[in-house]
């Protein structure tokens, strides 16, 4: 058989371009809005200064895109696929002064009907769909932190629907009714008076920052102390066995592709050296020091008991405030901990007055809410700064609070930052949760803006394990408190705490000092034997703003700032908490 190599190749050609023309339309209908608005930053700072973008209005900020750009702003922002037509309602904010550009134009007609939940009235938009792909637009151009929402319905009652390919991916569908929460990062948040004709919709839900994805106006920020070629930020954690491993991060510019530790025995000759990790963090909006350098370096086979000073690869000398000292195989220690800090430099000032009066403490932790959006980089730049001198010299180890887990955007950043222990819950994103033993005290540092109820079986297992004299639980929200307590936290975690006799829990969130007595299934117990204390401090100055009852509380102050001081010796301990001016606010002592 003859073949005709020009028309047999013409019609691999031909099918090559219909091949490339299909995957090029693929890529089209699965670019976001969110890849669209990462680019047009990168195109803004090529074109405007650091002041003009400060200065963005909305329509400037509008008028930066094409129509075909503006046209993936109103539908790649929120996908999913339905096979039978559909009604689709968008629920929105009657406090988000600015209509979404695409709402309206695209079809969407404003019912009459409403809901609200504690925070705002919502109104209902509606639009038919035929079966196949829906895309919806970006929330808008300005940040508003309640997202829209959406409900889904067959056109036909009979027909029965099914939502798939769902961007972004959601392992999750609620039911609209009284009752049911809206933002995943919320769900405490529940609607009332939801319409009868919405009851038992499909609705998918979001999370409160979504909007952020989107925004261009006040977007912009700047760090007060931007990176550069010598390493900063320089910070201890644990991730394994505080007697025989240290580990060591910092930051550097991002054109420094590489970084090391040289430690030795403080005054030694011998000096030994480890390659650190690198990892480069972005922080979109951040104009003047978008991309960094992060370093890690896990130093191992130390010896216990012993002090070692050490330097990164951009230092000469050895730093008089980069040294530490492996845990000893004796019974006695101090830590320093706190409640939330908001990267404040009044905190920064307790923190480093903490450190004076008390260098003995092993380790420094703060009880959540270190910043006040986790996502924004150049508040942990404040956070570190401030506190450079002790987090150099004593291992850091905290809690996620609220404000770090930001508008249920993730706690990426935080993950960045901290090298952690690994042996956390399975379901949860590692070092958000994890356990550390320091001589004879067990540590729980528990991400309490996580699910509950996915934690509970670890913390049973860590407990039950355990063969520690003193057992500590920290995590940022308080079980027991005047304004906001945490029934699924009481239901979930605190009958491990009696069941396993967990001696004290510390907690922020509330911004106020709270001592309890001792309590077990709810009520005070006689005897700190037979129950756990329950802390909440705060690491910032608080408003006055009139506590409530309390019946369990012992001790209570309204104003901060306050850190407190753990000093264990054996079976014996002793807790004191300070304020500002030294002043003595509270003391606790138990027996073992």
């Amino acid at each position: 058989m003859k073949i005709n190599l020009y028309k047999n190749t013409a019609w691999v050609f031909a099918l090559l371009l219909i091949v490339f023309a299909c995957s090029e339309t693929n890529k089209k209908q699965h670019s976001t809005s969110k890849e669209l608005i990462s680019k047009k930053v990168s195109e803004l700072y090529n074109t405007k200064s650091v002041e003009e973008l400060h200065a963005l209005t909305y329509e400037e900020a509008f008028g930066l895109f094409t129509e075909e750009e503006l046209e993936t702003l109103a539908s790649a922002h929120w996908t999913f696929n339905v096979n039978v037509p559909v009604v689709v309602s968008v629920i929105r904010s009657k406090k988000q002064e600015r209509l979404p550009f695409w709402l309206k134009e695209s079809g969407f007609v404003k019912t009459e009907m409403t809901m609200h939940n504690e925070m705002t009235d919502y109104e209902v938009w509606q639009k038919n769909f035929d079966k196949g792909q829906v895309g919806l637009g970006i929330n808008g151009l300005e940040n508003y932190s309640y997202h829209y929402f959406v409900t889904v319905a067959p056109q036909n009652e009979s027909e029965e629907l099914t939502i798939s390919d769902i961007y972004p991916e959601t392992d999750f569908i609620g039911t609209m009714d009284d009752g049911a929460f809206v933002y995943g990062d919320w769900d405490e948040l529940v609607l009332f008076e939801v319409p009868e004709a919405l009851k038992g919709q499909q609705m998918l839900t979001t999370v409160r920052g979504r909007g952020t994805e989107s925004q261009l106006v006040n977007a912009f920020r700047t760090t007060k102390f931007p990176s550069s070629e010598k390493a900063d930020q320089i910070m201890l954690t644990w991730s394994a066995d505080p007697s025989t491993t240290m580990d060591i991060q910092w930051r550097t510019a991002s054109s420094i592709d590489s970084g090391k530790v040289s430690y030795r025995k403080k005054g030694a000759e011998e000096t030994l050296t480890v390659k650190a990790e690198k990892y480069e963090m972005e922080d979109l909006r951040l104009a003047n020091d978008r991309y960094v350098n992060r370093f890690t370096a896990q130093l191992e086979k130390l010896e216990a008991g012993t002090t070692y000073e050490y330097k990164i690869s951009t230092q000469n000398n050895w730093p008089e405030t980069q040294t530490f000292t492996t845990q000893s195989n004796d019974d006695s220690f101090s830590f320093i901990w706190y409640g939330d800090s908001h990267f404040s430099p009044i905190w920064g000032k307790l923190a480093n007055q903490a450190f004076q009066k008390h260098p003995e403490a092993a380790f420094h932790a703060i009880a959540g809410d270190l910043v006040s959006d986790g996502l924004h980089r150049d508040q942990w730049d404040e956070l570190f700064e401030y506190s450079k001198d002790v987090i150099s010299q004593r291992p850091f180890m905290n809690v996620i609070g609220n404000h770090d887990n930001r508008m249920g955007l993730g706690a990426e950043m935080y993950r960045q930052l901290f090298s952690y222990p690994t042996n956390g819950p399975k379901d949860l994103p590692t070092e958000h949760t994890y356990a550390f033993n320091y001589k004879n005290a067990m540590f729980l540092m528990i991400d309490a803006t996580s699910k509950d109820e996915l934690q509970t079986q670890w913390i049973e297992q860590q407990l039950s394990e355990s063969k520690a004299t003193w057992k500590f639980a920290m995590f940022h929200f308080p079980p027991y408190n005047w304004e906001e307590p945490y029934p699924n936290i009481q239901k979930e975690w605190i009958p491990l705490f009696d069941k396993y006799h967990v001696d004290m829990v510390f907690s922020g969130h509330i911004h106020y000092y709270m001592r309890s007595n001792p309590m077990k299934d709810g009520k005070v117990v006689a005897n700190a034997k037979d129950g756990t204390t329950y802390m909440i401090s705060i690491g910032i100055p608080s408003d006055l703003r009139g506590i409530g009852e309390e019946p369990y509380a012992e001790v209570r102050y309204e104003q901060g700032p306050f850190y407190q001081v753990l000093d264990i010796d054996g079976n014996s301990l002793t807790y004191t908490a300070k304020d500002s001016s030294e002043n003595v606010i509270d003391e606790l002592r138990l027996v073992k």
